[in-house]
């Protein structure tokens, strides 16, 4: 029984390439017609497969509406937690989670630090967007004019003199965080606070979320908050590849903080 259902799966990637006829299934599977046309039969019965007039078959529109509905179900929150607290026992420092939601980014999760000093910071609270490092991968992701429409109507507070100053350098530094695939901000909020991000992504490659590392300098340098780069980035990519289903559940090795991924 558990070939047959994975004989069935692996039509649906096969058929993901574009339409195909009884031969190439028979051919891909490694079975006979007659083995392939039951299989097809069977998942066409559930909508996962339709045959078009030509006899090719191609995916059905049951399929796509389940995917749809998983999607919608999916909580990402949910699927991160479990990834931000194992993170957080590795390093002993601040975890957050943020999303991008009608022009605010927000904090979904948090995980406190384990020494006595402690951030501000909130879940549901909107971050500095101009500064703090999950806001900038969030927006890194946006379609050139999105980016350039929002940089030109946010305001730039300066927090501090390392505060990112006015839309042309805001822009300049999204692009340096799309191309590099993660953003830090280092005394851009609040001079003590240094920060590091890595995104998460969905299924389509886009930035669904952000997570981040936060110390404060009387606990761990700037300098030494980046070495655990390597590591805040394989834990976001084991929460995208939960989250899109591209990976089975697994957890990252956190004993070598300073392991870069493979």
């Amino acid at each position: 029984m558990s070939q047959t259902v994975d004989r069935a799966l692996s039509i649906l990637p096969l058929l993901a390439e574009g339409p195909a006829d009884l031969g190439q299934v028979a051919d891909r599977l490694g079975v006979h017609k007659s083995t392939a046309l039951r299989l097809l039969r069977t998942l066409h019965e559930h909508g996962l497969v339709y045959r078009q007039s030509d006899q090719r078959y191609r995916l059905g529109a049951r399929l796509f509406a389940l995917a749809q509905a998983a999607m919608e179900n999916l909580d990402i929150r949910e699927i991160a937690h479990p990834h931000l607290v194992r993170l957080n026992e590795s390093c002993g420092h601040t975890v957050h989670l943020a999303v991008h939601e009608e022009g605010e980014v927000l904090y979904i999760d948090k995980v406190d630090s384990r020494y006595p000093v402690r951030m501000y910071s909130r879940i549901g609270k909107p971050v500095a967007i101009t500064v703090a490092a999950v806001a900038k991968l969030l927006l890194a992701d946006l379609p050139e004019p999105e980016r350039r429409a929002l940089a030109e109507k946010l305001d730039y507070p300066l927090y501090t003199p390392r505060s990112t100053p006015n839309a042309a350098a805001f822009l300049k530094e999204l692009a340096t965080v799309r191309e590099q695939g993660w953003a830090a901000d280092l005394g851009g909020h609040e001079e003590s606070i240094n920060c590091v991000a890595a995104p998460v992504r969905g299924a389509d490659g886009r930035v669904v979320a952000a997570m981040s590392v936060s110390a404060p300098n009387v606990v761990v340098s700037a300098e030494e908050l980046l070495t655990l780069l390597p590591l805040v980035r394989r834990t976001a990519d084991a929460i995208s590849g939960e989250y899109s289903g591209r990976t089975p559940v697994s957890h990252p090795d956190t004993s070598h903080p300073d392991k870069d991924p493979a």
